[in-house]
């Protein structure tokens, strides 16, 4: 599978990152609460393709209902640029909004239904597995 690097970061420039993507990745968009509230566009990948360059100081982690979520933000300007989701725990989940306008690839953008959780999630459990998707 080709993959390309992208860059990406929190609005004040504080915490910047760098992840491999494929060349048209799916992105989900949830509809739970808190997903629908920030507009966070669900990016999944293996953990190994995501590198922090700067700002592991400056983020802090927010946990609620399971607590299994850890949902990382900026202290200063409090974006959600990534963390490691629930349904995929072994995985980080990129906030596509938060891609570098030259880094947005073109991608195919799905529903994900908070309110059939686990199958939706079983569906999507091979994005957060390193290897061909």
């Amino acid at each position: 599978m080709e993959l390309h690097t992208c860059r990406g970061g929190c609005h004040c420039g504080r915490v910047r990152f760098e992840c491999q993507l494929p060349v048209q990745p799916l992105v989900l968009e949830c509809d739970c609460s808190i997903c629908r509230m920030s507009g966070y566009l669900h990016l999944i990948i293996p953990a190994a393709r995501f590198r922090l360059l700067s700002g592991a100081e400056d983020l802090r982690e927010y946990r609620f209902n399971t607590g299994t979520a850890r949902r990382l933000f900026c202290a200063t300007c409090g974006i959600k640029s990534f963390y490691v989701p629930r349904s995929h725990p072994d995985g980080i989940d990129i906030n596509l909004c938060c891609l570098d306008v030259d880094s947005v690839p073109e991608y195919t953008l799905q529903a994900f239904r908070d309110t059939e959780r686990e199958a939706s999630t079983a569906a999507l459990a091979h994005l957060s597995v390193p290897g061909p998707h």
